[in-house]
């Protein structure tokens, strides 16, 4: 029934498996991954023509992993899987990204890929199997696409490079770096670091790209034994002759557009070329292809200046970086903020400061973990002079979010020393180019701001490409436009010390090494002047917390006094905890942090737990209250949640008829420790103590009597 055509290789000491034939046949191309015992499978379908009008390439990336592949039954009302999660969205963003620029531009049919995760071995991680089932599935599909791609996960541990390490060998890696490529060269990099050099990350980008080689050629010899018939391409009309023609009298006009400094009146004298180019064109053309054409002669222009003069859209060379004006205590009530402005792009970053109970839990199939460091990064529409709808974030937000969070968390102090739970906001106010590096400087001012001890400050830049044959521009701090025309968007992000974060997206087929070395040490040296342009603003964390923050108090305790500390059903941590005003957290291991706005607040807590956990001393007075009264004496609560009985010859000097008498119940006294029975417990004394003042009766008579 079935037809299965079957890859498999040793791969970095795992065995892959590619294999198609079995699993969703209708799909125009299905391949089933395994890495280990890691399962993804992947499909490609696409549509046979283009909707009229089409103007773009529809093409739609879906990952999500089934709570099966882990043995997990999904937790919630509906007890199925919801909306994707942080990790499934950007995951899809690293299948996007490699695979996008690799079908040609003529083609405009709706394209969908879907990868599901359908066994995870809690070893080898899926996203790398999904990635390579994507690319298989559309090999084999007949959709014009040049690929095949292939990526890995390259880590750096005990001084070498690590292919694909397992999720244990992870929390040892100095490195997490997701690259994919071609046979001829890098097309996408995404990557988090420990402060590492330069040199390091270009060595690991290259060890990656000799590594995923034999995965291309597995996937090339899949598709010769069982590949559909590849489509034709689209014919490219003839009346595009006729458009370039009638275009070529307004590139003087798109090179003066282009000239102007400033987004808004660039954009103003833009649209105003453009509208007269079109009237000029007349209406028989198809609006879509002019407007492609008119584009591509934009694109032209740019390109061709900067290739030509080595000045920019702006007037800039090459390597100089914007303007930058950087603030820190933008926000009065914030616990911490900033304002970073680089040019006609800016951010707003705010940090807030929180407890253990403000930790963001994750529910991911390698198990439940929680989270002390959120960053959360926000692109309204105004930030580029647009109206638009504002709704909850989209894949491009929370890449961009999760982008600045890696640069930043390397250079994160540890719990122990700083135990609050961070949560950086980065409202993006203005935008033309790099909103994310705004992000990662804006995010570094405000955590010092709020007293956050990071280890050093970091900076982050954005480097682009112009490439024509063999002639190529690298450029620091690019603009929007230098961002859409160009042919690479690599980002850089940094202390003093080395890098911590680096992403790159090729629009043309790859690059070479060579630039992707000029790239790294153009954005080095655009990395410290941006750092030294923020330590006007601020060099380090503040000395204080603003006064508006939680003050946290750390305090251990013995393992077997926390259900003391938090009582049958939580009663006694409940009535702290409204009693003083604070947020009382408990580990296992008998930490307790207790957190409060207010000093007084803090203190009381802590007075309370040290006195429930407290042991009571032979001969030590303490205040207490009677909870209960009996025919032999009376039980009194003292030091926290402990009792102790006061005989009833203990109540007052002379014979006492009734213990009702002398106390009640909720009666406020002061006792005595005077001895402990076989049990354990505490033998407690009214009579050898002044109930008015609280002193020591019977050592003042012992006094006298000397």
């Amino acid at each position: 029934m079935f037809k299965l055509f079957r890859k498999e290789l040793e791969w970095g000491g795992t065995k892959l498996v590619l294999e198609t034939g079995k699993v969703a046949r209708q799909a125009d191309g299905a391949v089933m991954v395994s890495l280990g015992e890691t399962k993804v499978l992947c499909t490609a379908v696409a549509a046979q023509s283009p909707k009229p009008g089409q103007d773009f390439f529809p093409l739609t990336v879906n990952y999500q992993e089934k709570a099966f592949a882990a043995g997990k039954i999904p937790g919630g009302f509906f007890k199925r899987e919801g909306r994707p999660s942080e990790n499934e969205t950007l995951v899809c963003r690293l299948i996007d990204r490699p695979i996008r620029p690799l079908f040609p531009k003529s083609f405009k049919c709706e394209t969908q890929v879907i990868c599901t995760v359908l066994a995870h071995d809690m070893e080898n991680n899926p996203d790398i199997a999904a990635m390579i089932g994507a690319s298989a599935a559309l090999t084999l599909s007949g959709v014009p696409f040049f690929g095949p791609i292939a990526a890995a996960r390259i880590g750096w541990i005990d001084g070498a490079y690590v292919l694909n390490p397992t999720v244990d060998q992870m929390d040892e890696s100095e490195l997490d770096l997701i690259m994919a490529g071609t046979h001829e060269g890098v097309l996408m990099v995404e990557s988090e670091a420990k402060e590492l050099s330069e040199e390091i990350m270009l060595g690991a980008v290259n060890f990656g790209h000799q590594s995923v080689k034999p995965v291309i050629d597995a996937i090339i010899e899949l598709a010769e034994s069982c590949a559909k018939e590849p489509r034709a391409l689209p014919e490219e009309p003839a009346e595009i002759a006729d458009i370039n023609r009638a275009l070529k009298g307004f590139a003087k006009g798109f090179e003066a557009a282009y000239k102007i400094a400033d987004k808004t009146d660039r954009q103003a004298a833009l649209n105003e070329v453009r509208a007269e180019a079109k009237v000029a064109i007349g209406d028989d053309y198809d609006a879509v292809l002019v407007g492609g054409l008119i584009k591509g002669m934009e694109a032209d222009v740019v390109r061709g200046a900067i290739l030509k003069t080595g000045v920019r859209i702006d007037g800039r060379d090459t390597k100089t970086v914007r303007q930058i004006v950087a603030e820190a205590g933008f926000l009065p009530r914030a616990h911490g903020s900033s304002l970073f402005t680089r040019g006609e792009t800016q951010a707003m970053v705010v940090a807030t400061l929180g407890t253990g109970q403000d930790e963001q839990i994750i529910d991911a199939l390698v198990g439940e973990s929680r989270s002390s460091f959120m960053l959360h990064y926000n692109f309204p529409p105004y930030s580029v002079g647009e109206a638009g709808r504002v709704g909850s974030p989209g894949r491009r937000e929370i890449g961009h979010g999760k982008l600045a969070w890696r640069a930043l968390r390397p250079l994160l102090p540890s719990k122990d020393e700083f135990p609050y739970t961070i949560r950086l906001v980065s409202e993006i106010t203005e935008s033309n180019g790099s909103s994310s590096m705004a992000t990662v400087c804006g995010g570094s001012l405000a955590m010092m701001d709020a007293g956050v001890p990071l280890k050093r400050p970091v900076a982050g830049i954005a480097m682009g490409l112009i490439k024509e044959g063999d002639d190529f521009a690298v450029l620091s701090d690019i603009l929007g436009d230098e961002d859409h025309l160009g042919d690479m968007d690599f980002k850089v992000a940094g202390s003093q010390n080395g890098v911590t974060s680096l992403q790159m997206d090729i629009k043309i087929t790859s690059i070479t090494p060579e630039i992707m070395q000029i790239a790294l040490d153009q954005a080095r040296d655009g990395r410290i002047h941006i750092l030294d342009e923020m330590a006007k603003a601020l060099t380090s964390a503040r000395d204080d917390l603003a006064d508006s923050a939680p003050k946290i108090t750390t305090l251990k305790i013995p393992v077997d006094k926390i259900r003391d500390i938090i009582g049958p059903g939580g009663k006694i941590i409940r009535e702290i905890c409204e009693e003083t005003g604070a947020k009382i957290d408990i580990e296992d291991d008998g930490t307790v942090k207790v957190a409060a706005v207010s000093g007084s607040s803090g203190e009381a807590a802590v007075a309370r737990i040290r006195d429930i956990v407290a042991e009571p001393e032979l001969g030590v007075i303490y205040n207490g209250t009677v909870v209960k009264t009996v025919d032999f004496g009376a039980f009194v609560n003292f030091l926290g949640a402990k009792d102790g009985l006061v005989h009833i010859s203990e109540l007052q000097n002379g014979r006492t008829e009734k213990t009702t008498d002398i106390c009640k119940d909720g009666d406020a006294v002061k006792v005595k420790v005077i001895g402990f029975d076989d049990r354990g417990k505490v033998k407690l004394s009214m009579k050898r103590v002044d109930q008015e003042t609280g002193a020591d009766l019977e050592a003042a008579a012992a006094e006298t009597a000397e």
